[in-house]
């Protein structure tokens, strides 16, 4: 059912001259979107200023104009700063809450300003500006995590923990070579992260709604002006395109799904039934009924956080899958899940940080979980093959057996004699048995990349010329 009746004055003033009445209510509910793409504000004041400098270079238009445009684009900036702008639904977004602000401060002059352009270029050009800064942002945070796990990595280069497979104990590692492992992927992250700058880094102002344009302008300057390395080469292609939003959720996605699994390691680690970390006040809560509770709630929204962000890429891919080019206004449904993703992806990455530099490490809890489940058994069969010349699949089988007799005496298996371990294999000698030690286990584990602890401190050195 139709809202308030309109008439030719109600009409939008910037497009309404097509049109007979107003829109109905529930149209203008629908079809504005300055409630969320005003945070666009600084990136489309930037390039209509960039916009409005190459019109006045070109003599487009005259340059007493083009002042009058700089000064109440200023004007206009420092109003939504301060909060004294009034935005106003029935102008739909943040262009045209901009264009019709700059009127009423100058009057006819403003009117000027978009010349050889469109809505449709205006909003990628802000849009990819704003992806732009919000790339750069994330890429200092992720920074940030890395340094954090460098740290810990550095001071824990020798803590021996149990290594995991299938979430079973598999061999000793230490617990900088396991921190080293998220700062690999947060670089793999960075690297995604910067290829999806370069390819953004194109600038759509000046294809206007999607044909270019006859006036005679500049697009090289513009894009010099707004820090793009050239503007783009279709003009169909530069009002249509959002690979560069997507790329960055997809980016985000990964980077997200680094951070949950971290997360959950954070909240295993904390549990009491491993008790390896304790998580300081500061990213903990309690419970309102268990006193004695210590939850790792900001490990547990990192890891759900994942979900969301993880959504906001599919919702995008759905809105872009079916248009056929150029633009349409399905496409304003491109900014809300960028927004939020990267919103989440702060805290998520910020949160991380906090948690890594104040958590608190058993070192004797990872060490004596370290020889858990048998974990130097891949030791043994190494030793098997290296001093008794033993085919691996032998070694295999013979240290099996000797997991077998642990199971049956209910030890680990640096708790073996060596009386009992010939029993299985008589040329073991006293020397295997350094290599059921967990500490000597992982102080063999020297191959580059390894969790030997000089091998973590040299990847910690490395790390650090990398990515810090």
């Amino acid at each position: 059912m139709s809202g308030n009746p309109k008439n030719a004055q109600g009409a939008n003033t910037m497009w309404g001259g097509r049109f007979e009445s107003a829109p109905d209510d529930l149209m203008t509910q629908i079809n504005a979107s300055v409630d969320f793409d005003r945070r666009l504000y600084a990136q489309d004041i930037t390039a209509s200023k960039a916009h409005a400098e190459m019109l006045v270079a070109q003599g487009i238009i005259p340059a007493e104009d083009g002042g009058k445009i700089q000064a109440g684009l200023d004007s206009i900036g420092e109003e939504i700063e301060h909060g004294k702008f009034a935005f106003k639904h029935e102008l739909e977004d943040i262009h045209m809450n901009v264009e019709a602000r700059l009127t009423e401060m100058i009057g006819a002059a403003a009117g000027r300003l978009h010349t050889a352009r469109s809505r449709n270029d205006q909003v990628a050009t802000d849009f990819r500006l704003w992806v732009r800064d919000a790339l750069a942002r994330s890429d200092d945070e992720m920074r940030d995590l890395q340094a954090a796990l460098i740290n810990r990595a550095e001071a824990h280069a020798a803590t021996v923990m149990p290594g995991f497979t299938h979430l079973q104990s598999a061999q000793p590692v230490t617990f900088g070579h396991h921190l080293l492992a998220y700062v690999e992927m947060l670089g793999r992250d960075r690297g995604r992260l910067a290829d999806c700058a370069v390819r953004l880094n194109e600038c759509p102002l000046g294809a206007a709604a999607l044909a270019g344009t006859s006036f005679p302008i500049d697009r090289q300057a513009s894009a010099k002006a707004l820090g793009f390395d050239r503007p783009t080469a279709n003009s169909i292609d530069s009002v249509s395109d959002r690979d560069f939003a997507l790329e960055a959720l997809a980016m985000a996605a990964i980077a997200a799904m680094h951070l949950s699994r971290l997360a959950e390691e954070l909240v295993i680690w904390s549990s009491a039934q491993f008790a390896f970390i304790r998580l300081s006040d500061g990213f903990s809560t309690g419970s309102s009924i268990m006193p004695q509770k210590r939850n790792p709630d900001a490990a547990e929204l990192v890891r759900a956080k994942t979900g969301r962000i993880s959504g906001s890429l599919v919702a995008l891919l759905t809105v872009m899958k079916g248009l056929a080019l150029s633009y349409a206004k399905d496409m304003q449904e491109d900014k809300e899940p960028v927004f939020d993703t990267f919103d989440s992806l702060s805290i998520c990455l910020r949160a991380s940080s906090g948690m890594i530099a104040d958590l608190e490490v058993d070192a004797e809890a990872m060490a004596a979980a370290a020889g858990g489940g048998h974990s130097t058994a891949t030791e043994l069969a190494d030793w098997l093959v290296r001093e008794l010349g033993m085919p691996f699949r032998e070694a295999h089988h013979v240290t099996g057996s000797v997991v077998r007799a642990a199971d049956q005496l209910a030890c680990r298996l640096d708790e073996l004699s060596l009386a009992q371990l010939q029993a299985i294999e008589p040329r073991i000698t006293a020397a295997a048995l350094d290599f059921l030690s967990p500490t000597q286990a992982v102080e063999s584990r020297a191959s580059y990349g390894g969790t030997a602890p000089t091998q973590v401190r040299e990847q910690v050195r490395l790390a650090r010329e990398r990515f810090l």
